[in-house]
């Protein structure tokens, strides 16, 4: 990760939920590598963690695997002042036909959360929120904008960090929350799913790459190191009354289309995408552009890495771990992207 003097130090033993996950899995590595110890939240394996003994230096992991929505958490949150919660169930899609369990990894799992963490008297929760929440926007979304999600798994997203804050206003409670809106975040191990890893695993294997849509969409696009430092940042203890309870936007206040971010990758690859054009989900919206203003001002977060660095890092990663073909289809310099009826 990128060394960031304005990142402050955070003392004594972390949780992050979904720690097995693309943003979590990097955010543990960056909490080791500054000494923290970690206990690590999810359903999932997270051998990647646990597998190589840490460096003198490192702090240590210690795996916990389970549903947040059952699963004790009294003994995950002994003596934890900070908790990172990154544990959702993602996809725009899908969550418009599996609803139930969307409800039950982003809302009642957060919920349980939260009031297991009161209940311990953590003084910090950081929540990954999404920019979903807002739906579709002509110009920079910022935070003070009225939410209009357009898909189940926006509602959710929205739901969770509406529970976090309620939670931090409670008189009773220690807690202060930071919910994170993040815009497109990519990088290496970023989910299969997504379009940046389809286009690129596409890309490098000769295959047709599908495009949902006529390609004009425009997306912000942030490198998933500059997110880890955002929330390393938020982690910081609350410094005046307005820090309590408080939404910002995790982007880089730039938005590209997907037909520039194909030609870009033919640039970095060599290879002319083939690009096969579809039509566009439902839920899906036209444009996302974060305003980081609140970001800049309250944290000092400014995105390091541009897209066209990010992007190259990701092609070099999925490179290594993909079989495809090695010769480029077209000579750097002359790619072009196509459009198949």
């Amino acid at each position: 990760m990128p060394s960031d003097a304005h990142v402050p130090a955070i003392a004594g033993d972390v949780v992050v939920t979904g720690a097995a996950g693309f943003i979590g899995s990097h955010l543990v590595k960056a909490l080791r590598q500054s000494g923290r110890n970690v206990v690590g939240v999810d359903r999932r394996d997270m051998g990647v963690h646990t597998g190589a003994v840490p460096a003198p230096e490192e702090g240590a992991f210690q795996a916990r695997t389970g549903d947040l929505a059952t699963m004790d958490l009294s003994s995950c949150l002994k003596g934890v002042d900070l908790v990172f919660h990154l544990a959702a169930l993602p996809g725009v899609r899908p969550s418009w036909t599996e609803f139930p369990e969307y409800l039950h990894c982003n809302v009642l799992a957060t919920q349980r959360l939260l009031d297991a963490c009161v209940q311990a008297g953590v003084g910090r929760v950081v929540v990954a929120s999404s920019s979903s929440v807002y739906g579709g926007a002509d110009g920079a979304m910022d935070e003070g904008m009225l939410p209009r999600p357009t898909s189940p798994y926006g509602v959710t997203k929205l739901a969770a960090e509406r529970l976090a804050l309620a939670f931090a206003a409670r008189p009773d409670a220690a807690l202060s929350v930071a919910a994170l809106r993040f815009f497109t975040v990519y990088g290496p191990g970023q989910r299969p799913d997504m379009f940046v890893s389809r286009m690129i695993r596409a890309v490098l294997r000769g295959e047709p790459v599908e495009v949902y849509g006529d390609g004009s969409q425009i997306r912000d696009f942030v490198y998933v190191e500059d997110v880890v430092r955002a929330l390393l940042l938020a982690g910081a203890p609350a410094r005046h009354p307005d820090d309590r309870a408080e939404v910002l936007n995790v982007g880089t206040g730039s938005s590209v289309s997907l037909n520039r971010l194909l030609s870009l990758t033919a640039e970095l690859t060599g290879r002319r995408p083939d690009a096969r054009y579809g039509p566009t989900r439902v839920g899906d919206v036209g444009a996302t552009t974060a305003d980081v203003s609140r970001a800049r001002d309250r944290l000092g977060f400014r995105p390091a890495t541009d897209l066209r660095t990010g992007l190259a890092a990701q092609i070099e990663w999925t490179r290594r771990r993909t079989d495809g073909p090695r010769r480029p289809r077209t000579a750097p310099g002359t790619a072009t992207t196509g459009r198949r009826a």
